[in-house]
C-alpha cells in the first residue's frame, strides 16, 4: 500500500516532459502471445469497451461519456499471512500513457486491432519498469516507497509511429483507496475508487515476467471523491498476478500492465 508520504511528493514532481521512454534494452526478443485475428473497426471508428469472452462480463458504463483511454505500466503488490495461502493484494503502482489516438479505424495515428488488443503484452515485455526501483531490497521489482515515479515522459514503443502522452500515475493512498491522477489532462481529472465487478482474464492472456498470470479486468466505481470520472475499466491484462505464498510475511511486487478506460 503507498503511503501517504506519496501525497505530498506527487504534488511537486516535475510537470515537465522528461526524455521519451524508450524501449528495453536487452539481446532477448520475447514476443508476446499473438490475440486472435479480429477485424479492425471501419475509418472514424467510435471507441468501444472490449468484451472478455469469458464465463462473464463486466457490466457496462452506462449513460457516462468516454473521457480517456490508456495503457497502465507498473507492479501489483502483495503480502503472504503464512506459507501455502494465497498472497494478499496490497496496492498497485503504475504509470499511465494515452492511447486513445492509436484505437483501430478512428483516425491517422490508428494501429490495426491485433496491435491495439496486443499493446499491454508489448509495453510489458520491451519497455524498462517505469519506477524508481529500490535496489537493496529482497523484492526484485519493489518501488521506493518515498518517491516512486520517475520524471513525467512520453513513451515510445517500436512499431508505433507516434507516441504516446504521458498522463498520469496510479497508486493507493494512505487508506488504501485506489487513485488515478490523470494531471496530463489539463482539467486534472482525479478518481477514487473501488471494486465493482471483477472477471478473470481470458485463459490466453499473458502470463507476465514471472510467469505467474493476467490479474483479473476490474470495473472500479467512484467512491464519492472522484472529479471528471465516475468509472473504470481495467482490461487487456498482462501480467502482475502474485506467485503461491512461501512463507509468512512474504512481500512480492509483480510488473503488470493493463488498459485502464475513463468514463
Amino acid at each position: 500500500m503507498l503511503p501517504s508520504s506519496i501525497l505530498s511528493f506527487l504534488s511537486v514532481v516535475a510537470v515537465s516532459s522528461a526524455s521519451p521512454l524508450r524501449r528495453r534494452c536487452n539481446d532477448t526478443v520475447i514476443n508476446p502471445p499473438k490475440p486472435p485475428n479480429t477485424p479492425s473497426p471501419p475509418a472514424g471508428a467510435t471507441p468501444t469497451l472490449p468484451v472478455n469472452g469469458g464465463e462473464g462480463e463486466l457490466d457496462g458504463p452506462g449513460n457516462t461519456s468516454l473521457k480517456h483511454i490508456v495503457v497502465g505500466h507498473g507492479i501489483q503488490n502483495y503480502t503472504c499471512a503464512a506459507a501455502g495461502q494465497s498472497a494478499t493484494a496490497t496496492g498497485a503502482l503504475a504509470v499511465l500513457w494515452d492511447i486513445q489516438p492509436l484505437y483501430p479505424g478512428s483516425g491517422p495515428s490508428s494501429i490495426s486491432e491485433a496491435d491495439w488488443t496486443g499493446l499491454p503484452p508489448k509495453v510489458l515485455r520491451t519497455t524498462e519498469l517505469p519506477l524508481n526501483l529500490l535496489g537493496s531490497s529482497g523484492t526484485e521489482y519493489a518501488a521506493d516507497p518515498q518517491a516512486p515515479f520517475p520524471p513525467d515522459a512520453d513513451l515510445e514503443l517500436d512499431g508505433v509511429e507516434a507516441k504516446m502522452k504521458f498522463l498520469g500515475h496510479h497508486y493507493f493512498d494512505g487508506v488504501g483507496t485506489p487513485t488515478f491522477d490523470l494531471r496530463g489532462d489539463a482539467s486534472r481529472p482525479v478518481f477514487r475508487g473501488k471494486k465493482d465487478a471483477s472477471v478473470s482474464a481470458p485463459a490466453t492472456a499473458d502470463g507476465g515476467l514471472t510467469g505467474s498470470g493476467a490479474v483479473d479486468w476490474l470495473r472500479l466505481t467512484d467512491k464519492g471523491t472522484s472529479a471528471g470520472v465516475s468509472v473504470v475499466y481495467r482490461v487487456h491484462t498482462a501480467g502482475g498476478k502474485p506467485a503461491p505464498c512461501a512463507e509468512a510475511g512474504q512481500a512480492e511486487s509483480v510488473p503488470y500492465t493493463a488498459m485502464y478506460w475513463f468514463y
